[in-house]
C-alpha cells in the first residue's frame, strides 16, 4: 500500500468482517435487522480496516521517499503529533501524542514523514511500550542518525471506560538511542518538550 492513500479495502476481507460483526451484535442482544444496526456490521468492519491499515505501511520506506543530504547536526525535533491506536488487549482505543527528535548524521527526512511514521504504527493493534520503540528504530534504520528520541503521551480507554476506570490517568512512555543515552542531551530534548507533556 502506498503510505500516502488511504487503503482501497479488499471486498471479500470486508464481507467476511462485517458477517463476524454482524453475530457479534446478535450475539449481544442486539436486533441487526432494525434499522440503526442495518449498515452497523459495514460501517465497524470498514472502519476497523482504516484503523489496522498500518501493517501494510513501511516506516522505513516512508522516511525514505524523502530522504535528503544534509550537513545540518543539531537536534530535530517534531512534537506534538497526534495519534489515535488500538490496544490489542480490548481492541479499545488509545490516543495522545508523540514527540521524535534526531540528531543527523549526513541526512534528514521531510518532517511530515515522521508523522506518517507515527500513522504506520499507531495504525496496528498496539501497545504503547512496543510503538514507541517501533518508531525509535525505523528512525534509526532509515536515517542512521546520531541518536534518536521518542516520547509518548497518551490515555487509553481501557482504563477509563472499563476495570479500574480512572479517566484521568495517562501513560508517558520514552526510548532514547544514540546521543540521547547522554544525560545533557537528553534533558535537553526534555526541556524542549516540557510545555506539551502534562
Amino acid at each position: 500500500m502506498s503510505y500516502n492513500k488511504i487503503e482501497q479495502f479488499d471486498e471479500k476481507t470486508l464481507e467476511s468482517l462485517s458477517s463476524h460483526y454482524k453475530n457479534i451484535l446478535t450475539d449481544l442482544g442486539e436486533d441487526t435487522t432494525r434499522e440503526g444496526l442495518e449498515k452497523t456490521p459495514h460501517r465497524v468492519a470498514k472502519a476497523n480496516l482504516f484503523l489496522t491499515q498500518g501493517y501494510k505501511m513501511d516506516a522505513v520506506e516512508i522516511i525514505n521517499s524523502a530522504k535528503f543530504t544534509e550537513s545540518y547536526s543539531e537536534m530535530v525535533i517534531v512534537k506534538d503529533i497526534e495519534l489515535f491506536s488500538m490496544c490489542e488487549h480490548h481492541m479499545l482505543p488509545f490516543f495522545g501524542k508523540a514527540h521524535i527528535a534526531y540528531i543527523p548524521n549526513g541526512y534528514i527526512t521531510g518532517l511530515s514523514k515522521l508523522a506518517r511514521v507515527v500513522d504506520c504504527f499507531a495504525r496496528r493493534l498496539q501497545v504503547q511500550e512496543r510503538m514507541t520503540h517501533q518508531i525509535l528504530d525505523a528512525v534509526k534504520e532509515a536515517l542512521d542518525p546520531l541518536g534518536v528520541a521518542v516520547v509518548i503521551e497518551a490515555r487509553h480507554m481501557c482504563m477509563m471506560m472499563r476495570g479500574i476506570q480512572k479517566q484521568n490517568s495517562s501513560t508517558t512512555t520514552s526510548a532514547f538511542s544514540g546521543q540521547f543515552e547522554n544525560n545533557t542531551t537528553r534533558s535537553e530534548f526534555l526541556r524542549l518538550i516540557s510545555a506539551s507533556l502534562h
